[in-house]
């Protein structure tokens, strides 16, 4: 059986260039700008403009673009492996707001003519703003390019086993290396409005479903949920991570950060926690200060995925809740595709 596996991530900018049309793509995104379309795509392309030359700056830190596709495409090579060789299995990469980008993956897909697909977000997390949306645009490229295959999706794993293993071994690596008993764990997600979360949306239960479990295996820890990356006037979610930073400055703290939304490196890992808020550590009295890595291409975060994809593959349903212990959503979050369509027991 031929079985095509389409890992959706963010994207992000491949030279210079090409920052200010990632930038309008991601604020056309109705998930991300709600606004109806006759405002959204101006306000889009003049949002691109006025940030453009600050986002250039901060891609220039690590070289001008972003590492994601090259670690995205890694993840897909060993998650290609870690399946084996019983059917013949073939990982696509589809960026929401750069390329590769949902129509050219179609169509390679169509080229393949897989048996089965299977959509797996790189999102730990279900948000409407990441997978949902991913999701959305796959099914509107898909029945416009009359791709019409057994296509389940695996919806959200916010406390699957080998997730929280790679997530709690990699972090004990972080503590062991502040080396100090006076050390406060944050887990860092990337924030939301909070007018998303109250609307429904179940990122930030997730988000702390997941910091939970990882808390929970290790024991013991002095720790705390965060938020950074905000953007814009609207109020965001809390507390935001530079405020926990400078909390545990004032509390004599060391701080191991660990940024558990995020399952690959890009600038917010690698200018926004590595350097921005590193010197903001320092400038807070933060005697040591440790950012966990991603989980990348972690064997036990792999083999995870694997678990994942052939649990979608039995599922006769076309969205499915994998990897968590018990259903991750209440019936409040109406932005769950199973809460929203009454199937969740």
């Amino acid at each position: 059986m031929k079985v095509a596996i389409i890992l959706f991530n963010l994207g992000g900018p491949d030279s210079p260039e090409a920052v200010q049309p990632f930038l309008r793509n991601l604020f056309s995104d109705p998930a991300i700008l709600r606004l109806p379309a006759l405002l959204r795509g101006p306000l889009a392309s003049f949002i691109a403009r006025r940030r453009t030359p600050k986002a250039q700056g901060i891609y220039a830190r690590i070289g001008g673009s972003s590492p994601i596709l090259g670690q995205t495409e890694a993840q897909a090579r060993a998650l290609e492996e870690a399946l084996g060789p019983d059917h013949e299995w073939r990982g696509y990469v589809c960026m929401r707001y750069w390329h590769p980008m949902t129509d050219a993956v179609v169509r390679s897909v169509k080229r393949f003519a897989p048996d089965r697909i299977v959509l797996l977000p790189l999102y730990p997390q279900f948000s409407t703003t990441t997978t949902d949306s991913s999701v959305k645009a796959w099914r509107e490229a898909a029945a416009k390019a009359k791709l019409v295959v057994s296509t389940q999706t695996v919806c959200c794993y916010p406390d699957e086993d080998g997730f929280i293993a790679a997530s709690t071994e990699l972090l004990q690596q972080g503590l062991r290396e502040a080396g100090t008993l006076a050390t406060r764990v944050l887990f860092s997600a990337h924030g939301l409005p909070e007018r998303v979360i109250k609307a429904g949306d179940p990122y930030q239960s997730q988000v702390e479903r997941t910091a939970q479990a990882i808390a929970d295996r290790i024991g013991g820890l002095d720790w705390s949920v965060c938020y950074q990356s905000r953007v814009g006037p609207l109020k965001w979610i809390g507390p935001s991570t530079d405020a926990e930073i400078a909390r545990a400055g004032a509390d004599g703290k060391a701080v191991v950060l660990y940024p558990l939304s995020f399952v690959s490196e890009h600038s917010e890992t690698l200018v926004e926690l590595d350097i921005e808020y590193r010197h903001l550590a320092e400038k807070n009295g933060v005697s040591t200060y440790v950012r966990v890595p991603t989980v990348g291409t972690h064997p036990s975060f792999i083999a995870g995925l694997a678990d994942r994809v052939r649990a979608a593959l039995a599922e006769p349903t076309g969205t499915v809740c994998h990897g968590a212990k018990s259903m991750p959503c209440s019936r409040a979050h109406l932005g769950c595709p199973l809460i929203a369509a009454g199937k969740a027991a």
